[in-house]
């Protein structure tokens, strides 16, 4: 019998500055990540087609992230997709976001200044 398997890694910038809430005990960063695809237009011309997801990282990483990461910051990471559902409005919405496991920070930060290493971070 075949095991599901539910994985994501992605490579992309924040669209905005992180946003950190606490959940009883527990922190919750929440990331708004642009990763884009390129494909031929009618032109035959290539073009970057934007992703935009809803990124969560729990506990500290979460803090870590609000902590050194903002708009624009690059980064990489493996995580798992979670469908969510509500009613508002007397109307049912849905919405998948990403649940991430490991956060790398890549490359530069936001206002092109190398991004410093954090060796020292407990992930």
């Amino acid at each position: 019998m075949a095991s599901n398997i539910n994985r994501v890694v992605l490579s992309g910038n924040l669209t905005r500055d992180p946003e950190i809430k606490e959940i009883g005990a527990t922190s919750l960063c929440v990331l708004g990540l642009a990763v884009n695809a390129s494909r031929k237009n009618a032109q035959g011309e290539w073009e970057d087609k934007p992703n935009f997801f809803e990124v969560n990282v729990w506990g500290s990483q979460g803090v870590n992230c609000a902590k050194f990461l903002s708009k624009g910051s690059s980064i990489v990471l493996d995580g798992r997709l979670e469908w969510q559902s509500w009613e508002k409005d007397g109307k049912k919405q849905s919405k998948v976001l990403v649940v991430a496991q490991q956060v790398q920070f890549q490359g530069k930060g936001p206002a092109g200044e190398k991004a410093e290493a954090h060796d020292d971070i407990p992930f």
